[in-house]
């Protein structure tokens, strides 16, 4: 046997992979702090966001409806927090919320195979949507943890198996998943993390159907179910397999996003998604557990069009999917690999890594994507749908 392979030496291998993580992981801590933090804002862009001019933040200010934003010693504003952002949506009127007869929408970011972006659209998504306003819960179904790192946290060192979905899928008892909700550096936007423990969960999950317990598969959307009054938007973000947690997120899920890389392996993975998701949605309503799905769109990532083969296919992939691809392409960009390096994403990124055009660039092809989903999740709120016709926007 090589010396590597021995069970000790991946034993070492791991802990010290532990060591780096948590290394790492002071690179997304501002020096001084002790925790990680959320972007601050301007005053333009805050107005923005709030749906007002910043003229009337600052006469909010002054008469007191609003506090007194944190200035530096030389009087300059140090710019507002999310939760500041808010506040002022709640004394606007501004807020963005469902009204409480919408469905929550719950958006599955699935694809069966690992490397197309899932977690990063995941976690972006939900950053995004917490920067809009709404109320978010990003729930991370993968035993692998990378929308849990994304915010962080190394999973096997931060997070203990009771804090993770893993409880609830074990115990039948169990009636509410607030337990595992936990708050996050971005206001309004919380997490569901997961560790390694869930792999052991998609073995006993398994075992269990195979005795016929075929409810286990509504689990969790009972889960989903128990938090959904508290938020507008869930996101699941599942194993890259076809598993029993990845059939429990289809059956919990209302919309569905699937990420495809325009390369042939992955379009042809994504072939063999596409005729697994067909077959799986026909075997669950099969045993009455039908999958209702409000919207399923395509979205083209991790794209780089200087490659012809890559052009051809996204030419391709437009024909085939229509209006069910997503116009924006997410492409390939140095920003969202130095986020990822520091287990953060670009929206957290204080300044550019690379350069502010770079930077630029790909904040706008995440804002291109993310603003798609959030307008498909507003048409499924009648409270919404009028207004957005109205605007125009269909």
């Amino acid at each position: 046997m090589d010396a590597a392979t021995s069970t000790e030496a991946i034993a070492g291998f791991y802990t010290r992979s532990l060591d780096i993580l948590a290394s790492l992981r002071t690179r997304g801590v501002a020096e001084g702090e002790t925790e990680r933090r959320a972007p601050r804002f301007s005053i333009t862009r805050t107005a923005e966001l709030v749906g007002r001019t910043a003229a009337a933040i600052r006469e909010a200010e002054k008469d007191g409806r609003l506090p007194q934003v944190e200035r530096t010693t030389s009087g300059r504003r140090v710019g507002y927090t999310l939760a500041e952002i808010n506040q002022m949506r709640a004394v606007f009127a501004t807020r963005p919320w469902r009204a409480p007869a919408d469905p929550v929408a719950v958006i599955a970011v699935q694809n069966f195979k690992g490397g197309v972006g899932k977690s990063t659209i995941s976690t972006h998504l939900a950053q995004y949507l917490a920067i809009q306003g709404y109320r978010v819960c990003l729930i991370d179904c993968d035993s692998q943890g990378s929308s849990t790192t994304m915010f962080g946290y190394v999973p096997d060192l931060d997070i203990a198996e009771d804090e993770t979905l893993y409880p609830f899928f074990r115990n039948a008892e169990m009636t509410s998943l607030a337990y595992a909700v936990r708050e996050t550096h971005w206001d309004g936007l919380y997490l569901v993390p997961a560790n390694l423990k869930l792999y052991s969960a998609e073995y006993e999950l398994a075992a269990r159907i195979a005795r016929a317990e075929r409810t286990l598969l509504n689990r969790l959307a009972e889960g989903v179910a128990s938090i959904a009054d508290h938020f507008d938007i869930i996101i699941l973000d599942p194993p890259p397999a076809l598993g029993t947690i990845s059939l429990s997120v289809m059956r919990a899920a209302n919309a569905l996003l699937v990420p495809i890389p325009p390369t042939v392996v992955d379009f042809t993975s994504t072939t063999s998604f596409l005729a697994m998701l067909y077959e799986t949605m026909g075997a669950l309503e099969e045993r009455g557990l039908p999958v209702d799905l409000r919207w399923m769109r395509m979205v083209a990532t991790r794209a780089d069009e200087q490659k012809s083969m890559q052009r051809e296919l996204l030419g391709l992939m437009r024909n085939l999917f229509g209006t069910t691809l997503l116009r924006t392409v997410l492409k390939d960009s140095a920003e969202i690999d130095n986020a990822s390096a520091r287990l953060m994403t670009v929206y957290e990124l204080e300044q550019p890594v690379t350069s502010r055009e770079t930077y630029q660039r790909c904040l706008t092809y995440l804002n291109g994507v993310n603003a798609e989903v959030e307008t498909l999740t507003r048409l499924t709120w009648p409270s919404h749908a009028e207004r957005l016709r109205s605007a125009g926007v269909l």
